[in-house]
């Protein structure tokens, strides 16, 4: 099986290199390296490699707290990995998904965090079973007061919650949105964002669209992502679609394309809902007569 090496440092006195010959030791023919904090789970190349890997591909770090500083994050990412038919393996911890005891280390760490959530939340509801009884109540007396102050500081505060919950997807939808806005119509954005994604991570358009605006306001994405997208010939839309999904992985396969447009229940343009790669191939040459791909 393929072994792909993530290295990744914090800041930009420290080097890889430790990291990188350990992969390379261990089998690693391709190693990604990366410069980021750990917190940030929007790293554009671990989304990167995150989007390339293919069935059968086994993402290798040297320690866990190289890909993530949280339980949560960790199963999030291999999560995506086994979608997609691939494994991960940590060289320093006994993680390994291809293998049983690796699957069985997994389900215990997956447990204990359910387990500590669930003690999380039963201690949460007796402290507040026990205030309640001493005759205090809970929540905010600013917000109670309706004092501006407050309700200003608790509005931002909200806002941050939901940027940090952006930033976690933001690999999912960010890439696309910037390639495809404002040539491509919305609804055929959000189909092919959620083409790539499992049916629980998928988009709704009013949600999508919020969160790209959050993103244009904060700087995060150019304005012109929110312009009115051109009129578009009914016969460049199937050409347009398959360079986007070609241009998101420029190394996937004609008949990973056609389980793409079938998970998005696009249609042939014959009006059949099964996909050949003769059709894919047809339309990507098409494509690239119209400017939209570079094959």
């Amino acid at each position: 099986m393929p072994l792909i090496g993530y290295a990744r440092v914090s800041t930009e006195d420290q080097t890889p290199l430790p990291q990188s010959q350990a992969l390379k030791s261990a089998g690693c023919a391709e190693i990604h390296e990366e410069q980021a904090s750990g917190g940030n789970r929007a790293r554009p190349v671990l989304a990167r490699v995150l989007d390339r890997i293919g069935k059968g591909d086994t993402l290798v770090v040297v320690r866990i707290d190289r890909l993530a500083r949280s339980l949560s994050h960790l199963l999030e990412v291999i999560e995506r990995l086994e979608a997609k038919g691939a494994f991960f393996r940590s060289l320093t911890d006994p993680i390994d998904t291809s293998s049983p005891q690796g699957k069985f280390t997994l389900q215990v760490l997956g447990a204990a965090a359910e387990f500590e959530r669930a003690l999380i939340r039963e201690r949460t509801k007796a402290g507040l079973a026990s205030a309640r009884t001493k005759g205090r109540v809970g929540g905010n007396p600013g917000l109670r007061a309706r004092d501006p102050a407050a309700l200003r500081k608790v509005r931002l505060a909200r806002q941050d919650g939901y940027m940090e919950r952006l930033n976690e997807t933001a690999q999912d939808w960010v890439p696309n949105v910037r390639r495809l806005r404002p040539d491509m119509a919305w609804e055929d954005v959000l189909r092919i964002v959620n083409g790539a994604l499992p049916r629980e991570r998928q988009w709704t358009q009013s949600r999508l669209l919020r969160a790209v605006n959050a993103y244009v306001c904060g700087g995060f994405l150019p304005e012109t992502v929110l312009g009115r997208a051109g009129r578009r010939e009914t016969d460049d839309r199937l050409p347009a679609i398959v360079a986007a999904i070609k241009g998101t992985d420029p190394d996937i396969t004609l008949q990973a394309i056609c389980t793409r447009l079938e998970a998005m229940r696009e249609r042939t343009p014959r009006g059949r809902t099964s996909w050949q790669p003769s059709s894919v191939k047809m339309l990507l040459e098409r494509a690239e007569r119209l400017g939209l791909v570079d094959l």
